[in-house]
Formats: structure tokens, C-alpha cells, sequence
């Protein structure tokens, strides 16, 4: 990718862009259950600002949430229940590292990332809440600090576009897999409560302090991982060896041999269990994004599932 790729969904369809029809649902942890990115429905029940419901009096309500002339129709108390309206800042953060750097078809994974972030993003601005993010290399940390309008997402998306387009296969520095965990305490370091966090990467190099990291952001605010995968590596080829280079070196994998490829697809497919794994054990969702098919469809398609999860808890 770059520039114009970053810049895929900054056109006048704002938000809706890339989606060709319903806009993606980011997820939260609320009684209402509604799957919606912005303004969140506190699970808090008192005197707020959106009307829910009228009930029968409970032992315990507040007396003045009586609605007298429902109460002097009926002739039995009847209260009045509201919805407390909250807001939930935004953070994505987008992984643009070296790593990132491989498609076998379609799109590079670092477009993939950069995709998602952008529809994301419009979709949380879309929704009335204020969305910033980092971006990150093997280098460098941009920040864009949460803010409500559209040149906060315009400036966030130069920043992806930037990084993307620094991307290249004479890439002659040192790989920082640990810079993931960097940029998580930034956002830990930011993200006290009720933020709603997107982390898109491949996760290469995750350790136990990502797992730690994550856990400890996720008890605060409600955290989204989309894990960003190319199929290659889950299909690999029978009959051909293949060359893979990473920069200024080369290798060449013998495919036609059967425990050569056994052993890298055994590697993918733990590697992959182990992540998704996440999501039972820290309680975060963790949705797979494949780098061979739109973004968009993926994400509706994912968030989708992860809402019904969500109802069923």
C-alpha cells in the first residue's frame, strides 16, 4: 500500500466508506446490548438523559422517579426508568512494522491493517465519540490524540498513510518485534477507563507482557484485537519450492517435502490457537482479518458474531 491505499475510505461517504452497505458494529460491554461504536448506554439505571421504560415500583426506588399521572391512571406506583448516556474515547492502534509487510494475494497485510483502522475509525467518529490512535513501525510511534472531527481522522490516516509508504523490500533495518509491547503501555499509560481500544496487527512478537498488557487493559475499558493473517502459510503449495526473502536476505523453502511444509503449517496453525485463545482467557474479542478477501465484509461479518457472543454471556 500506499498513500491512496490509506486514504481508501477518506472520500465523501465518510464512515460508510469501503462498505458497499451496513457500516461495521464495535462492541461493548453493556446491559443494553446494542453493538454500536459512540455513545454507550451505561448499564447504570437512574434519573439520565434517554428515556427507557416504565415499570412497576420496586422496595428501593428512588420516590422520584414516580411518574404520578401514570401512577394516578393505573392506580399502582409506576416509575420511570432512564438511561444514563456515557462517552467512550477511542483508541486504534495499527501496526505498520516490517512484518507487516507480506501478501501473497490481494493486499499486503500492512493494507489490510491500514483498512480496517480507517473504517474503524470513521465509524466511531460516525457514532459521536472522539477517536485518536497510534501508529507504529520498527522505529517510530505516531500519536493522534483522541478528538471528535473529521481532521483528527484525516490527520490519523496521513499518519498510517506515511508509515505504509516508508514500507519497502530493501528494508535495511533492524526488526523490533518488541516495539508491540511499547506501544500497549502507551496506550495503557492513556487508557484509564472506559476507552474502547483496537489493537489490528499480526501480533508478531507478542510475549507475556502483550498478554499481561492486554489483560490489564482490558479489566478498564473494552478492548478489540483483529488479528491480521495471510492464508499463504495455511495452504501452502505441494508441488514447487518457493524463495521467500525478507529484505537483504533470501531462503529457499523446499516445499516438496512433506515435513517441511508439515512443520511450518504445525508453527501457523499453533501459532493462531494460541492467540485466539486470548479471547477466552482474558475475555477480549479477538477477530482474524485475512489479508485475501475485502476488509470491509470481514469486519461486519466478525462483529456480527462477536455482538451474538457478547448477548450470550
Amino acid at each position: 500500500m500506499s498513500s491512496p491505499a490509506a486514504r481508501r475510505c477518506l472520500c465523501d461517504h465518510g464512515p460508510a466508506c469501503g462498505a458497499g452497505g451496513a457500516r461495521p458494529a464495535l462492541v461493548q460491554k453493556s446491559r443494553s446490548h446494542q453493538q454500536f461504536a459512540g455513545r454507550m448506554q451505561s448499564s447504570m439505571r437512574g434519573r439520565g438523559l434517554t428515556f427507557e421504560e416504565l415499570r412497576d415500583y420496586l422496595p428501593g426506588d428512588d420516590i422520584r422517579s414516580i411518574d404520578w399521572r401514570v401512577t394516578a391512571r393505573t392506580n399502582k406506583p409506576v416509575v420511570r426508568v432512564y438511561s444514563e448516556e456515557k462517552e467512550r474515547p477511542a483508541l486504534v492502534v495499527v501496526d505498520q512494522r516490517i512484518n507487516m509487510f507480506f501478501g501473497s494475494r490481494r493486499a499486503m497485510k500492512s493494507v489490510t491493517a491500514a483498512e480496517a483502522a480507517m473504517l474503524c475509525a470513521w465509524r466511531i467518529l460516525g457514532s459521536g465519540d472522539r477517536v485518536g490512535g497510534f501508529v507504529f513501525n520498527d522505529t517510530t510511534i505516531d500519536e493522534v490524540r483522541p478528538h471528535r472531527s473529521r481532521e483528527a481522522v484525516i490527520t490519523f490516516a496521513d499518519r498510517i498513510a506515511r508509515q505504509n509508504g516508508s514500507l519497502n523490500a530493501a528494508f535495511k533495518g533492524t526488526p523490533a518485534p518488541a516495539s508491540l509491547d511499547t506501544v500497549l503501555q502507551r496506550v495503557s499509560d492513556i487508557a484509564h477507563h472506559d476507552h474502547l481500544v483496537l489493537v489490528i496487527s499480526d501480533f508478531d512478537g507478542h510475549s507475556t507482557t502483550t498478554r499481561e498488557t492486554l489483560l490489564q487493559l482490558s479489566t478498564r475499558n473494552d478492548v478489540i484485537c483483529i488479528l491480521v493473517y495471510d492464508p499463504f502459510l495455511l495452504d501452502l503449495p505441494k508441488s514447487a519450492d518457493i524463495v521467500v526473502s525478507g529484505g537483504s536476505l533470501q531462503a529457499e523453502l523446499p516445499l516438496k517435502q512433506a515435513d517441511i511444509r508439515q512443520s511450518i503449517d504445525r508453527f501457523a496453525r499453533d501459532r493462531g490457537r494460541e492467540l485466539r485463545a486470548w479471547q477466552r482467557e482474558l475475555g477480549l474479542s479477538m477477530l482474524p482479518v485475512s489479508t485475501a478477501e475485502e476488509t470491509a465484509p470481514q469486519l461486519r461479518r466478525l462483529l456480527k458474531q462477536s455482538a451474538w457472543r457478547q448477548r450470550r454471556r
